[in-house]
């Protein structure tokens, strides 16, 4: 039997595999709607035809036209590999050097049947968020980088290997772009047309960028926002206990509301259409109770907030229902917010009320007009449902998954009294924009590639004292932002965040960063830490996402619909270390709304990687908090002087205060 090591090292195989059973309990992907041509579909046979020799085309093109006409995509089941899928330790992956290994393993973390959404499709979250359009291109990556030297790197075309490139040591080992179109092609069908052709794709933020670890991932940001809403909300002396976070999405964007409901101590009421995605997250722990039934979750829902209870529950239902009913019966929410995927509204990102699941399903690829229909009259009986609630105190927040964007293209009331800005602020307008990236705190993460839970233990423990140690000297502005994550870090793992590889996240600036990664580092040379630590992050950050509607909606100055920041955050991170890069159209917010860029890093315990993890994480983060203070935003303002303090050789252009006096005289 071929071992695993022989089967990366193929590639695509030498003799045609047969067709493949499908396990019946692996999540599948919704089917696309049909919109090629006849011509066009013949133009994505031949565009997936070219990975195969010859001689197997006449049984392949009718199989992948099947496929096609069945599924809107052609994915090549045939070529799913037979050895399971999960992120092994990185010495058992064949390859010339660890960079390579260390991709190879957190590709496989990323489709991964435990962490991806739909594995067979190669999507890892989001309904549509990608690592690869198709299995050959899978192979052929695994293949390439199984290969490549340290003096190569490979270049992948939204998904599709373009091949290896001679490059100096110091270059990425991988150059990553998704959905990287021309403006005027970058509409929501434009993506349905040209990822059916098999020539782009949706690759969300750290799906195609190999960096998603699992729930944990979004776990930490949402516990840094419920907590801080509840902050926000709550008189003095007042616990969050007993107090309802009512939201929506278990599957897609990850199911982290309920695990970061109960860190943050309230009752999480949290619906979600698809059984399974409820189930597999109670099964994993993610959330607490199940309840298909309202009228049962009504009582539940009474006698937790009776109790001052601190529980998790999943409604396999629509969270329309929800919002209508508790207004009906007098429950007050305190949070609300919202996680479906609605960046990608019309292919099962959102599913609409008073229609099943199932019969949703068929009509995205029988029917799909009528499901737009459907999915807007939902949104604005959502939206109305909402405004009740919000009448009555309600704190509503956009979780940044478009829904106060897509409500408002369905004819919604949320719009603000000017006509322009929306009733109910991005979570980042109020909460992570002034009080963490402004000030340089984003997503931190990182991976031990031992696969030893042991060597996690560690990396937390050395954090922790990092972490300390510049909280005791660290100014006052920023005191809730580190004790927050000392004491995420401190309870992560009775908390059970790991799925997939053994990976953690916390939010720092770049001091924190650099620190962190510096000290991991020693612990790998000294033999403290066993393998390697491949550093990375959620482009949802301080600097590598021009997202308008979420990660750059404080930006006041005009500029939010630029995107300037995160392509000088790619260009910037490739050449001061990273060890791959990846540059995105489309992630969290919806393809032609946002470009975002990602990096990963491997540690390795060498005097190169302390260089390199100092050079790239400086900029990583300052690049941002440097476009922000230039908008005006005094945190970032703040921020950047503390900065060029420390750091002398940073000179940043300080804006000029203006007083608006002078406006009124003028105008």
């Amino acid at each position: 039997m071929t071992t695993f090591k022989e089967q990366i090292k193929t590639g695509i195989p030498q003799t045609l595999p047969k067709k493949k059973e499908f396990n019946t309990n692996i999540s599948r992907a919704p089917k696309r709607k049909q919109i090629l041509s006849i011509d066009e579909k013949k133009l994505a046979l031949k565009n997936a035809l070219r990975y195969f020799p010859s001689e197997w085309h006449e049984e392949l093109a009718p199989e992948f036209l099947e496929e096609l006409n069945e599924y809107g995509r052609i994915y090549m089941y045939r070529f799913m590999p037979d050895y399971d899928m999960y992120a092994r330790p990185i010495h058992e992956y064949p390859a010339n050097n660890l960079q390579a290994a260390g991709i190879m393993l957190m590709i496989q973390n990323n489709l991964d049947p435990a962490v991806a959404q739909h594995p067979y499709e190669l999507i890892t979250y989001g309904g549509n968020g990608a690592v690869f359009q198709n299995w050959a291109q899978y192979l052929l990556t695994m293949h390439y980088l199984a290969t490549m030297t340290e003096e190569q790197t490979l270049q992948m075309y939204s998904g599709h290997p373009m091949g290896l490139f001679p490059s100096p040591k110091n270059a990425p080992r991988v150059v990553v772009t998704n959905g990287m179109m021309i403006p005027n092609y970058s509409k929501p069908d434009d993506w349905e047309k040209f990822n059916a052709l098999g020539v782009t794709q949706y690759g969300q933020m750290t799906a195609g960028s190999y960096m998603y670890i699992g729930p944990q991932g979004i776990v930490h940001g949402t516990t840094i926002t419920v907590m801080n809403a509840f902050r926000k909300t709550l008189k003095t002396g007042e616990t969050s206990e007993g107090k309802i976070f009512l939201t929506a999405g278990l599957g897609g964007m990850s199911g982290a509301q309920p695990k970061a409901g109960n860190i943050a101590k309230c009752i999480t009421v949290c619906a979600e259409v698809n059984p399974a995605a409820a189930e597999k997250r109670h099964q994993q722990g993610w959330v607490d109770e199940i309840i298909d039934n309202l009228d049962q979750l009504v009582n539940r829902v009474k006698e937790a907030i009776s109790n001052t209870e601190v529980v998790s529950i999943a409604y396999k239902g629509n969270v329309v229902d929800i919002w209508e009913r508790f207004y009906e019966e007098n429950i007050y929410v305190h949070l609300g917010s919202d996680q479906t995927s609605l960046h990608n509204p019309w292919s099962g990102g959102y599913y609409p009320v008073d229609i099943s699941y199932q019969q949703a399903n068929e009509m995205i690829a029988h029917n799909p007009e009528g499901f737009k229909v459907k999915v807007q009259e939902s949104l604005k009986r959502h939206a109305t449902a909402i405004n009740k609630h919000t009448a009555k105190g309600t704190y509503f927040f956009d979780y940044g998954n478009a829904f106060l964007l897509e409500a408002s293209r369905a004819g919604a009331d949320v719009m603000n009294t000017n006509g322009v800005d929306f009733k109910y602020p991005s979570y980042v307008q109020d909460i992570l924009g002034p009080m963490c990236f402004d000030y340089g705190f984003g997503p931190f993460r990182w991976v031990c590639t031992s696969g030893k839970s042991e060597d996690l233990d560690k990396t937390d423990q050395i954090a922790i004292e990092v972490m300390q140690k510049i909280k005791a000297e660290a100014p006052k502005e920023i005191q809730q932002q580190m004790q927050d994550n000392i004491t995420w870090i401190e309870e992560a793992k009775q908390n059970k965040l790991v799925v997939g590889s053994q990976a953690r996240i916390l939010y720092a600036d770049a001091e924190g960063r650099i620190k962190i990664a510096e000290a991991f580092n020693k612990a790998i040379k000294s033999g403290d830490i066993s393998a390697p630590i491949v550093l990375g992050r959620d482009h949802h950050d301080v600097s590598g996402t021009d997202s308008p509607y979420r990660e750059t909606s404080n930006i006041y100055d005009g500029s939010r619909f630029t995107a300037d920041m995160a392509i000088h955050n790619v260009i910037g991170d490739s050449f001061r270390g990273a060890t791959w890069i990846s540059i995105h159209n489309g992630g969290g917010v919806g393809w032609g709304e946002v470009i975002n860029g990602g990096f990963g890093l491997l540690l390795d315990g060498s005097n190169e990687a302390s260089i390199k993890l100092k050079n790239m994480l400086f900029y990583d983060v300052n690049n941002g908090i440097s476009r922000r203070s230039w908008a005006r935003n005094e945190e970032a303002i703040f921020a950047i002087k503390r900065e060029m303090k420390r750091t002398p050789t940073l000179k940043v252009t300080i804006p000029n205060k203006l007083n608006n006096s002078v406006l009124d005289r003028v105008f």
